[in-house]
């Protein structure tokens, strides 16, 4: 798949077959939202691979939006380190670039995934940061299922010339 396509073509599938996914793919995900770009390439990241069925269950007590972990192979927790960060709040820009990548180079090997938000959501990152025993430093931002599509989605028209602007307002 050309990266134009891929970018164009990824949808949020939150229905899954039984297919188990390689660990190794995983790892490959991971290391794709590893080279995301970041606020002087600090790099203000943490991932935690999930594959533990109760703590699937315990995410899906936390968050309200995130039934699909039910049928999903892995979730990737991607978290922002403030002692790592650029500056304050530059963690959530540079955990959204790399969940972005992770979310592209799932889909570029044919694995479904969704974002499902954390940040800014309090409760839920306190319930993420409390089952994980996070320190205080570690911030929850998104949570990643992946799992093969057991759906297909139209392709919507998305482009909209009337949010261009040029040179000005």
């Amino acid at each position: 798949m050309e990266l134009y396509e891929g970018l164009i073509t990824r949808r949020s599938i939150r229905i899954y077959k039984p297919d188990k996914i390689e660990y190794s793919q995983v790892e490959d995900i991971v290391k794709a939202g590893m080279y995301a770009p970041s606020a002087v390439n600090c790099q203000p990241w943490h991932f935690i691979i999930v594959d533990d069925r109760n703590v699937f269950q315990k995410i899906m007590d936390i968050h309200p939006y995130s039934k699909m972990l039910k049928d999903a192979q892995y979730a990737i927790v991607v978290l922002g380190d403030e002692k790592l960060q650029h500056g304050p709040g530059y963690w959530v820009v540079d955990c959204a670039a790399a969940t972005q990548n992770i979310l592209l180079a799932a889909h570029s090997m044919g694995i479904g995934s969704v974002w499902l938000g954390l940040h800014p959501r309090e409760q839920r990152k306190q319930g993420i940061k409390e089952l994980f025993n996070l320190s205080d430093h570690i911030h929850p931002f998104s949570i990643i299922s992946l799992g093969y599509p057991g759906e297909e989605k139209e392709q919507p028209e998305r482009f909209n010339k009337d949010r261009i602007h040029h040179n000005q307002w």
